[in-house]
């Protein structure tokens, strides 16, 4: 299967088409809602469904393999959302508080990009290590923390200790990082116990939240266009260069190649599943059809397409 192949699989998959025709919903002008308890709920159950995976998947990993690459994986959360928050700020017209649900977006990790890297390396032939899985647990959370907090700070309602506050014991951080002790406390021996719900129902629970998210997407979406042609640029261009110092960056701490262009695809990506659930709960003034918009609508597909064969490519040049 080749890398267009792939790339039209994964777009074809149930969640991405639940936020299409949401988008198409708009378009018809249809009345359709997911009642706002149940988007809650939603939003509630992915992000502990993540946390609680990403911590039995940290459970499993020798700490001596796996310590230095969570460090750089940690630094590198921390700092992509903090260049998107003020790199926004330089090619469009943002308010802070969009700027930064967009740095929490970009900050984070897409699980459906990293799974749909790990399948193309497989047809690649190219190994990945084992603790990869691990890394996407621990990078969801610090891109999400700090760009939550960058607008925050940036905001009129208190000081950077406030803020502090309300990020830490929001919902949202709570439930990502809650969900990854009890993962990593348990193990697998405990996870299979709760995985027939956080496992087996996990796409049917997304497909229903991305509907939503492309309702909500659409009636939103001139927010995008109104933005101007440098939030294109951004959502088109970060994949590309993110990704490449990812590559990098991985390859200079001793990582393989297949398993460098994993990391690289997790700086190249934009959460659509964590990110909108925390956003939504720590920053609703921001607007979806910005965050959304870029991160599946744009950023999403350019990965598919072009970012996952690109840096395979480029990982291989720069060995």
């Amino acid at each position: 299967m080749d890398s267009i192949q792939l790339a039209l699989a994964n777009i074809a998959s149930p969640p991405v088409l639940a936020f299409i025709l949401g988008l198409s919903l708009v378009l018809v002008r249809s009345q359709l809602q997911i009642p706002g308890q149940i988007f809650d709920f939603l939003s509630i159950y992915l992000l502990l469904a993540i946390g609680i995976k990403g911590g039995v998947s940290l459970s499993t990993t020798p700490a001596a393999e796996v310590w230095l690459p969570v460090l750089v994986a940690i630094g590198v959360g921390c700092l992509i959302p903090i260049a998107v928050f003020f790199g926004l700020k330089l090619i469009t017209p943002l308010d802070k508080i969009n700027r930064g649900a967009l740095a929490a977006h970009y900050g984070s990790t897409s699980l459906v990009t990293f799974t749909a890297g790990l399948v193309f390396l497989e047809n690649a032939n190219l190994a990945v290590e084992g603790y990869m899985p691990s890394l996407l647990a621990v990078m969801e959370v610090p891109g999400i923390i700090v760009g939550i907090l960058l607008a925050k700070r940036s905001s009129r309602d208190g000081a950077l200790s406030t803020a502090l506050n309300e990020v830490f014991t929001s919902k949202s951080v709570i439930l990502l990082i809650g969900g990854i002790l009890i993962g990593f406390i348990t193990g697998p021996t405990g996870y299979e116990k709760v995985e027939p719900f956080f496992g087996s129902i996990f796409t049917g629970m997304l497909t229903i939240f991305l509907l939503q998210l492309g309702i909500q997407a659409g009636k939103s979406v001139k927010e995008a266009r109104r933005a101007g042609f440098g939030l294109l640029a951004f959502a088109l261009g970060f994949p590309l260069v993110s990704g490449a110092l990812g590559v990098a960056i991985s390859q200079a701490i001793g990582i393989s190649q297949g398993g460098s262009v994993v990391f690289g695809l997790l700086c190249a990506s934009a959460s659509y599943i964590a990110a909108p659930a925390a956003v939504k709960l720590s920053l609703p003034d921001a607007k979806p059809g910005l965050y959304i918009t870029t991160s599946l609508g744009i950023t999403f597909p350019m990965n598919l397409f072009v970012g996952i064969p690109f840096l395979t490519w480029f990982s291989g040049v720069i060995l």
